[in-house]
């Protein structure tokens, strides 16, 4: 409801603007300009934010400074805090990073958003920018037209750059015009008001424009032009530095605990910035004055006073939160806590993920790891095999020999609290990921979706065996029970040799021993019908009985069908781009398999 009115009003606004005076058109065209040239920055990035991003997240930020230097660093490349906030969160919530580390990254990139302040104070607003803006732009959109994904990323961020300066160029020539028709300074504000006041119009004018990059932008080429007063700029930039959360929170929405937390402790960190900045206003104007003296920077010169101010209270900020640090992670994990319901739900998957196609996939992988975890259990005591007894060493012939009592579960009931939510968010999640994924992803997510509907078809299949089998794993008739006991041990050796391949790091040897598998199931279950037929000629079992052997028997196939195609999907899933080829070449065909499992029957 309130988008619906926000919209329209923003629109009616803009357009009164536009009529009532031509400069508005140049400030307003400036800012549009600069948050384009963030789109297109941000996409640029996103090219090469992949498994490279990820391997320096691992590697460089095992410890907080590591963590604080990161986010430092890759905001002022990017120029954009609210990027790196996202992508932390999807990484966090991908458990690919801790919170610590995130709360680090944020810190730092607090720090760092401060570069984009001193780049238009100190270079921006003293050259013509449109004079490096324009061949930017023709040179961005030559890399754009090129089939390489990098060079197209390259493309992107020139092309960001380019509007950049576009922005800035048309919002300084706006409000040199604007002064000439409107004095804004008869507005200012002195004192607590003042600061108050204009605080709130920074936090509103970034959560509207949802860059705090494109409010300082503002703001500087503002006060170059003389339409706001120093004291009142400061308030913008402490405003501005607030409602940069908005961002990091909107995508925490639709994300796990984890992000959650992070989004959480980002708004906790720059509230109180803001407030420590708010309270030690004179301080911090002193420290700026006598820097600003330091570092030779002109008495009169409120530009880079302001990015200088800008800069001291997030210093400020992190020097305050630093000794706070474990208190806030122990704040957050009690505040945040996991979902105590019966449902067990997603802890992985983010929207935030989606922009970054190889985030997603792990994250996927991880939660279709989850599910089937899930199911697993949910197999084996459907089955009435306890998971302990199948990942543990005991013999599964002996164990299903003994007269241990009948696993009660409640199928559907534990479908719905283990399976259901996770198979349903996963499933939505690949077709988001699928529809915007290029085809070097393309074909993992395939095979992941195909992976989850594998386990959901399997746990179908174990509902329809379970009504016999409990039966007949308990008959007096000690042939029937045999057999059913046999196709219990089928299923546990299968779940067990899964249980083992489950963690494994090479997707081509966990491939190829999921080849031995079927060789050695398929001789079983070879092995299996003889015995069955010559129960049936003996008479040893009644019609019935043979009726519901030769049915429950394809249902066991069902089942291990399934959990093999599961696993092979999700390990065709991990393959590098490109080795695919490699595992289809050593791969064992169907064929190949039904022979070598007859050869080895022969043998016996």
């Amino acid at each position: 409801m309130l988008g619906r009115i926000f919209l329209p009003t923003l629109i009616l606004a803009l357009c009164y603007g536009f009529w009532v005076s031509s400069s508005f058109k140049d400030i307003a065209a400036g800012v549009a300009l600069f948050l384009f040239g963030m789109l297109c920055m941000e996409q640029g990035f996103k090219a090469y934010s992949g498994s490279a991003l990820q391997r320096v997240l691992s590697d460089g930020t095992d410890r907080l400074w590591k963590s604080m230097a990161f986010g430092i660093i890759s905001t002022t490349v990017m120029q954009s805090s609210s990027l790196v906030s996202v992508i932390t969160i999807s990484f966090l919530s991908a458990e690919l990073i801790g919170l610590r580390q995130g709360i680090g990254i944020i810190f730092g990139a607090n720090l760092g958003t401060t570069t984009g302040a001193w780049l238009i104070a100190g270079f921006g607003l003293k050259i013509k920018l449109s004079a490096y803006a324009l061949p930017m732009l023709v040179f961005g959109v030559l890399l754009l037209m090129q089939a390489s994904k990098r060079l197209k990323g390259l493309g992107w961020v020139i092309m960001g750059v380019g509007f950049l300066f576009l922005g800035i160029d048309h919002m300084k020539d706006g409000f040199s015009s604007f002064s000439d028709q409107i004095d804004l300074t008869q507005y200012a504000m002195t004192g607590i008001a003042g600061l108050l006041t204009f605080t709130v119009v920074g936090i509103f004018a970034t959560v509207v424009m949802q860059s705090s990059h494109a409010t300082l932008t503002l703001i500087i080429t503002a006060l170059a032009a003389g339409q706001i007063s120093y004291e009142n700029a400061l308030a913008l930039a402490i405003g501005a530095n607030i409602g940069t959360t908005i961002t990091a929170v909107l995508g925490a929405i639709s994300a796990n605990v984890a992000g959650k937390r992070l989004a959480a402790a980002h708004l906790v960190f720059n509230l109180a910035t803001g407030l420590a900045a708010l309270v030690f206003i004179q301080l911090l104007l002193a420290a700026v004055d006598g820097l600003a003296a330091f570092l030779g920077i002109a008495p009169d010169d409120h530009t880079l006073k302001l990015a200088l101010f800008h800069s001291l209270f997030n210093l400020l900020g992190i020097i305050l939160m630093l000794p706070l640090l474990e208190r806030l992670v122990s704040w957050l994990e009690r505040h945040f806590g996991e979902d105590r319901s019966t449902h067990d739900k997603p802890r992985y998957l983010s929207d935030a993920s989606l922009s970054l196609p190889q985030v997603a996939l792990q994250a996927i992988t991880k939660e279709t790891r989850h599910l089937f975890s899930n199911a697993f259990t949910l197999i084996a005591h459907g089955v009435s095999l306890r998971r302990a007894s199948i990942t543990g060493s005991e013999d599964l012939h002996q164990l299903v020999m003994r007269p241990d009592k009948v696993i009660e579960i409640d199928l559907d009931e534990q479908y719905d609290n283990m399976i259901k939510d996770i198979y349903s968010a996963n499933i939505e999640f690949l077709s988001r990921a699928q529809g915007q994924a290029s085809h070097e992803f393309s074909e993992a997510f395939s095979a992941l979706r195909q992976a989850n509907m594998d386990v959901a078809a399997a746990i179908k299949a174990v509902k329809h065996l379970r009504k016999n089998l409990l039966h007949y794993m308990q008959s007096p008739n000690p042939h029937i029970r045999r057999e059913y006991n046999d196709f219990r041990v089928r299923i546990g050796e299968v779940l067990r040799s899964l249980a083992v391949l489950r963690d494994s790091d090479d997707s081509v040897v966990a491939l190829l021993s999921l080849d031995r598998i079927r060789v050695e199931i398929l001789g079983s279950e070879n092995e299996a019908a003889k015995v069955a037929d010559t129960l049936i000629r003996d008479h040893a079992i009644t019609s019935q009985m043979a009726t519901s052997l030769i049915n429950d028997g394809a249902y066991v196939r069902e089942v291990i069908q399934h959990l093999l195609n599961m696993n092979e999907q999700l390990h065709r899933a991990g393959l590098p781009y490109g080795e695919k080829s490699v595992h289809d070449e050593l791969a064992l065909r169907a064929e190949e398999i039904a022979n070598i499992a007859k050869h080895a029957g022969e043998v016996r």
